[in-house]
């Protein structure tokens, strides 16, 4: 009577080294099932710090009297802005599960720039010397967030995310023309922003653990409010990890911007084109 306390404790003690053995044995299946299914196309936590240089073609039209007849204002043709600039750029991609997650981008075109001008103009068949001053400036904002869900298990996963979008503009176009003793200044300036829903895809590719090729595209496109208009983003790149954990990216990226603001006294018009090579550094975890 007095073993039998004993001998069942031992039992008890087994049976519950056993039940932890199997469900240790059960756990690590489960991992590695998830780790299997889960595509090496893609990473818990990515992000992508660099930038963007590129290639610009912008054009504000605003209703004023001095820029021209029609207020179009081609910053690179007629202010002689930089055609080439680089645009910080991040992204930042974390999964919930296997196939969920979240991504969000994020990045800035901040441009200023001035011109003078000494002309001789045609007034009534007369010479007249005529001197001028124009700045102009524009800084664009755009952010996006979106749920994402990947669909694929080997090495090529297909992406569908839908979120939304914040985009702001400042501008300003301003003159200043000094003609017979006279002078004359005119412009258009103001800041504004909205909010849009945005709708992504993306398709992921693993070549192996250190080479991958992506392609990423997105639009935005809102009707009616102060700043309507369409956003398109779309990035073919390629990504290498010469080491675990920290790697280089590489893509060439098109993006279309095309918005209008109803104002009271005039409308503004943005219409701007970006396109050219980027470069990131890569984390992944």
């Amino acid at each position: 009577m007095r073993t039998r306390p004993h001998r069942y404790g031992k039992v008890t003690t087994g049976l519950a080294l056993a039940s932890l053995a199997v469900f240790g044995a059960a756990a690590h299946a489960q991992d590695s099932s998830d780790k299997k299914s889960q595509s090496r196309a893609l990473d818990n936590i990515s992000l992508w710090v660099g930038g963007y240089y590129t290639n610009n073609d912008t054009t504000i039209g605003a209703k004023t009297g001095f820029l021209n007849t029609t207020g179009d204002v081609n910053l690179e043709d007629d202010l002689d802005f930089k055609k080439h600039k680089t645009v910080p750029r991040a992204r930042l991609d974390f999964l919930i599960g296997e196939h969920q997650g979240f991504t969000f981008d994020y990045y800035q075109v901040d441009r200023s720039h001035s011109k003078s001008l000494s002309e001789q103009i045609n007034f009534l068949g007369q010479p007249i010397a005529a001197d001028a001053y124009v700045k102009g400036n524009l800084k664009f904002t755009f952010g996006s967030a979106a749920y994402k869900w990947w669909f694929g298990t080997g090495d090529d996963v297909f992406g569908l995310g839908i979120g939304a979008a914040y985009y702001k503009v400042r501008y300003g176009i301003n003159g200043t023309i000094t003609a017979m003793g006279q002078t004359e200044t005119d412009g258009a300036s103001g800041s504004t922003n909205a909010w849009a829903p945005n709708l992504q895809i993306g398709w992921r590719h693993a070549f192996n653990d250190q080479w991958r090729m992506y392609f990423n595209a997105s639009g935005v496109k809102k009707n009616g409010g102060t700043l309507n208009g369409h956003i398109w983003d779309a990035a073919l790149g390629v990504e290498w990890f010469p080491w675990q954990n920290v790697g280089f990216g590489a893509e060439y990226a098109y993006t279309k911007i095309r918005l209008h603001q109803d104002k009271r006294n005039y409308d503004l018009d943005l219409d701007m084109k970006l396109n050219g090579p980027a470069a990131y550094v890569r984390f992944r975890f």
